[in-house]
């Protein structure tokens, strides 16, 4: 405070930052509260300076010196995850905060500036169509009729989500046209969808050694269900941020506790494979593309992805890097088929490792991949889009899905 007594936009910094930090909008994210810390304190201490994306992982996120930010996504995905709880803040419970702390596109250096007048900061309540997609290539005359499909389709959800949120003056229209159309269906109804993420059943102790269960040996009572992959943790992290979105909630239940009269009332996202997810075995699932542990030849015991009608070109085996070996690619499947309710529909996204589910959680939470994706499947035109099978190739470098790629699609007859 200055010797006037008036409170200088330099010192309401760390103010602003404190009430980030303990804002119930990034209350429990622990990630992101560690680098909002380390990136005030450098922009309050050394303004102007910039920072590299090595320095923030090895200072903030333990990396190894030996860090790769070529392959290893971790900062960018980190501070993409806090520019998005820092606008969702700054949209509701720091709406009347005088100073606001941003995180600009391209760079890792915090910025402050006085908030403007609230009615200029809200999101007006009408605001104009999103452009027209376009696909990588305008050669196909079928890509764009199907664009303006999907462009006419996501107006219409737009309106029943106006209508479901009991008239939020939040706009559901900002969300690109590729994502309301593949979306439609799980954030249009009245209930929100459950997220099921698989848990397998180990034994053991965590601070020993944890090994799965094996029925032929160990007593049921001695399962702990309790834990999951960074992949499966990862998807529901996207799965949440692409329904906020659309300012719809998810429900997240472990497969563990899920129940068929879940399955009856509700739609339904399935995170993991069946090897784990057990749930799905008694569920509607995917045919076209089913797993399996293979039971013979150099890579018996490994989980594999069954194509069970290979079209021209394709393998009937789609396996992960062997096991033993770092993982360098793995395989997923994405499947959109009706639920054992035909009101309601059954996503299922699937790796044959922790990875692959991470990475096709990611496939349909971004608008790229998803318009891609919309270009070879049938869309009616009032936007419904037929339920499908796809299996996705994930190239993965330590540790982390860095590109995803279409292996196979099937349309399904509805």
């Amino acid at each position: 405070m200055g010797v006037t007594g008036h409170v200088t936009d330099a010192e309401m910094r760390p103010a602003a930052v404190d009430r980030l930090l303990n804002s119930h909008t990034l209350h429990g994210s622990e990630s992101l509260c560690k680098l909002l810390r380390y990136l005030a304190e450098h922009a309050l201490k050394h303004p102007g300076s910039a920072l590299k994306e090595y320095q923030i992982a090895t200072e903030v996120f333990g990396r190894a010196p030996d860090f790769d930010p070529h392959l290893d996504s971790l900062v960018r995905v980190q501070a993409g995850r806090l520019r998005s709880k820092l606008a969702e803040y700054y949209a509701s419970e720091g709406a009347q905060d005088p100073v606001v702390v941003e995180l600009p596109k391209g760079t890792y250096s915090l910025t402050f500036h006085s908030a403007p007048a609230p009615l200029q900061r809200t999101i007006a309540p009408q605001e104009s169509e999103p452009p027209p997609l376009t696909a990588r290539s305008q050669t196909n005359r079928w890509s764009i009729v199907i664009l303006s499909i999907l462009l006419a389709a996501s107006v219409a959800v737009s309106a029943v989500l106006l209508v479901t949120r009991g008239g939020s003056s939040e706009n559901p229209e900002r969300v690109p046209a590729a994502l309301r159309v593949f979306w439609q269906r799980f954030v249009a109804g009245q209930e929100a969808p459950w997220v099921i993420f698989s848990n397998g059943a180990f034994v053991g102790r965590p601070e020993t050694s944890l090994r799965y269960f094996k029925p032929a040996q160990d007593s049921r009572e001695a399962i702990l269900d309790h834990y999951t992959g960074v992949g499966e943790v990862l998807a529901v992290y996207n799965l949440d941020h692409i329904f906020a979105q659309f300012h719809r909630d998810v429900r997240v239940k472990r497969g563990s506790l899920f129940t068929l009269d879940d399955a009856e009332n509700n739609n339904l996202i399935f995170v993991g494979s069946p090897a784990e997810n057990l749930t799905l075995v008694d569920l509607p699932s995917t045919h076209e593309f089913t797993f399996e542990r293979s039971t013979s030849g150099a890579r018996i015991g490994d989980l594999a992805i069954v194509n069970v009608r290979p079209q021209a070109g394709e393998p009937k085996l789609f396996f992960a890097s062997p096991s033993g070996t770092p993982l360098t690619e793995d395989y997923a499947i994405v499947g959109l088929v009706p639920g054992m309710n035909p009101a309601h529909w059954v996503l299922i996204l699937a790796g044959t490792t922790t990875l692959g589910t991470q990475a096709a959680a990611e496939y349909v939470c971004r608008q790229d991949s998803v318009q891609q994706l919309l270009l070879r499947l049938s869309i009616s035109e009032n936007g419904d889009m037929r339920s499908f099978e796809a299996v996705l190739h994930v190239r993965v470098a330590r540790g982390v899905p860095i590109a995803t790629e279409l292996a196979a699609l099937r349309e399904l007859s509805q």
